[in-house]
């Protein structure tokens, strides 16, 4: 007689998966057909309405001149070529090459009805005037390219955090289930700290930056020519069996690579079409410059195009670099004039054009855009012709989803060189951001190191002045 007690053996999780794996690629073909989005699946509920929906960060690293771009300061002619010690504190620079004063060589007017201050060498920029709100209070905790690189990021100086996109993503999910939470719209250079800038760090590797590249085949796992469904198929039996093989105690990671896994096969549909701009119209590829005779300008056009269909599509969060234009980012040691002025040809003309092609489509309601470098530059020269790093006081903007257009909030000394009113951190973009996505940046958190962990740290103010 047997044992009446006796129960049958339980499969474990990843044995049914493995046992079922052929009618998951069913499943995935019928979501493929229709067309469904993550909204039921992945998209966070909001601590309270959100005014944002998407983010698009225009990274310009190296860090701009703020008394060169939206900070007119008039002294520095009456001053230029004089000893800064003479006139005010000088702080220890990166490179410690202190020289004069400097005078900008560019000119600042006043534009649209608010009558916002900008130089000359944003004429694009300037028509949309009143849609942006100016930061000229930020400052960093940090000097030096790679450490500031990870904390307008990451919110910590150091390697290893989760990047704020991997954040969003983490508490928002994507909304649009064929596309990752957080993609990075490399125009050519990666910023100094390397891809730790876009990482995911102790969030599962699902919220990572995925880096789309300039050109016909942006992104390196999907490969336009394996279009063999039996190959592919094969590839995924693989990684199933593999990832069937894996402990128990490497659960997270391999439920992270699954989900990588799913995310990738999806894309092959939908990234082709979406990086293909040939179905847009002439006048649309000549607003975001893509007829310039000017390749860098092409580059960051393309890129802000491509950035208008991610949004249409339901991107949430797109962070776009910049192109090289010869010089070393925007970090002009040297050589000042000739290197703001390639840089800003590049960008300028394209960011005017995605500010309107969203106004124009009903879409800037929806999407924040910051445009941001790591910090500033000092406002005399390093040698004679360049600006050192300065951490101390540097200008930002925003535009779009719950922003105040029209407004400039803060500001610095008479020098440009340190703040003196309204001093924004990192941590407080970080916060005001997250505010405008519908979330309290102080209970988005992830059990880490057995701490509750956070991208605002225990930091971070919104800027409720220039919210609408």
């Amino acid at each position: 007689m047997g044992c009446k007690r006796f129960l049958p053996k339980p499969i474990s999780r990843r044995q049914m998966l493995l046992n079922s794996a052929n009618g998951f690629g069913a499943l995935a073909f019928q979501a493929l057909a229709y067309g469904e989005t993550a909204k039921s699946l992945n998209q966070g509920e909001t601590h309270f309405p959100a005014k944002a929906k998407n983010v698009i960060f225009l990274y310009m690293d190296g860090g701009p001149s703020q008394v060169d771009t939206f900070d007119p300061k008039p002294l520095l002619a009456k001053h230029n070529g004089e000893n800064p010690n003479k006139l005010l504190k000088v702080q220890p620079t990166q490179f410690n090459n202190v020289g004069n004063i400097l005078q900008s060589p560019w000119k600042f007017n006043q534009h649209g009805q608010s009558g916002i201050w900008i130089s000359e060498l944003f004429p694009w920029i300037s028509k949309v005037a009143d849609d942006l709100a100016i930061v000229r209070s930020a400052v960093s905790n940090f000097s030096e390219h790679t450490s500031a690189n990870y904390f307008m990021h990451t919110g910590s100086g150091l390697q290893g955090r989760p990047s704020w996109g991997a954040w969003t993503s983490y508490g928002l999910g994507s909304l649009n289930k064929n596309l990752p939470g957080f993609i990075v719209l490399n125009g050519g250079l990666i910023p100094p700290g390397g891809l730790d800038n876009f990482n995911s760090g102790f969030l599962p590797s699902a919220y990572q930056g995925s880096v789309f590249k300039y050109g016909s085949n942006p992104v390196a796992n999907i490969d336009p020519k394996e279009n063999q469904p039996g190959m592919q198929n094969a590839k995924l039996d693989l990684v199933r069996k593999l990832d069937s093989l894996s402990q128990s105690s490497r659960h997270n990671e391999i439920e992270a690579a699954i989900a990588n896994q799913e995310t990738a096969f999806l894309m092959q549909t939908s990234i082709p079409e979406l990086m293909s701009i040939e179905g847009e119209s002439k006048a649309t590829r000549d607003l975001y410059g893509l007829s310039s005779s000017y390749g860098p300008t092409k580059i960051f056009g393309t890129q802000c195009l491509v950035a208008r269909r991610l949004v249409e599509r339901g991107a949430r969060f797109l962070e776009i670099t910049c192109p090289n234009v010869g010089h070393d980012r925007w970090d002009q040691h040297s050589n000042l004039k000739d290197g703001h002025e390639k840089n800003c040809l590049a960008v300028d003309q394209p960011i005017f054009a995605l500010i309107t092609d969203l106004k124009a489509r009903g879409l800037l309601d929806s999407t924040l855009i910051l445009w941001a470098g790591e910090f500033g530059r000092t406002p005399f020269a390093q040698g004679t012709n360049g600006r050192d790093h300065n951490p101390f006081g540097f200008s930002v903007w925003m535009a779009g989803a719950g922003i105040k257009g029209g407004v400039t909030y803060g500001s610095t000394d008479e020098f440009g060189y340190h703040v003196v009113d309204g001093k924004v951190e990192i941590h407080d973009l970080h916060a005001t951001m997250l505010h405008l996505l519908g979330i309290d940046h102080t209970r988005l958190t992830f059990r880490f190191g057995g701490r509750d962990m956070r991208l605002t740290d225990v930091h971070g103010e919104v800027i409720k002045p220039i919210l609408a």
